[in-house]
């Protein structure tokens, strides 16, 4: 099917396409010179991509799961390694979520005096101070279970 038939199918542009192509992600069948044509497997390799892509996956690290013929060949750990990050991630974000549905309904005359409020600030304080390279115990400082941020 031509470049324009692919396109189609997919949502994606034409110069989506040929920068998958430059890049070694997908290949085309016709000759240099001619209209880009490609397999009927291709729509399958995008597929395969747009899956890498919202886990997290780079192209290059997409790349290197694609044979030459396009068949995947799934690195185990890389895809174990992505899914530890994103739980990591997960849970920072939940905590963060409760420790500001905690803060919005804090029962505390005023956050200065809520305990749990503070350990929030003292834990951004912190990360402020170590910037995007804070340690992995540093990033678990809040535990909504620790601090008892639990909605009712």
């Amino acid at each position: 099917m031509d470049i324009s038939e692919v396109a189609r199918r997919t949502g994606l542009p034409a110069s989506t396409l040929r920068f998958y192509e430059n890049k070694g992600l997908i290949a085309a069948v016709s000759a240099a010179g001619e209209r880009r044509r490609f397999a009927p497997g291709v729509l399958d390799q995008l597929a395969l991509i747009a899956l890498g892509q919202e886990g997290g996956l780079s192209l290059d690290e997409i790349q290197t799961m694609l044979t030459p013929d396009g068949a995947p060949q799934v690195d185990r750990q890389l895809l174990l390694d992505k899914a530890d990050s994103i739980d990591a991630a997960i849970k920072r974000l939940r905590a963060m979520s409760q420790g500001l549905r905690h803060a919005a309904v804090c029962p505390a005359p005023n956050h200065a005096q809520c305990p749990t409020f503070q350990r929030l600030l003292k834990a951004a304080a912190g990360r402020l101070k170590q910037g995007r390279t804070a340690t992995a115990k540093q990033k678990n400082a809040i535990r909504p279970e620790k601090d008892g941020w639990r909605q009712g």
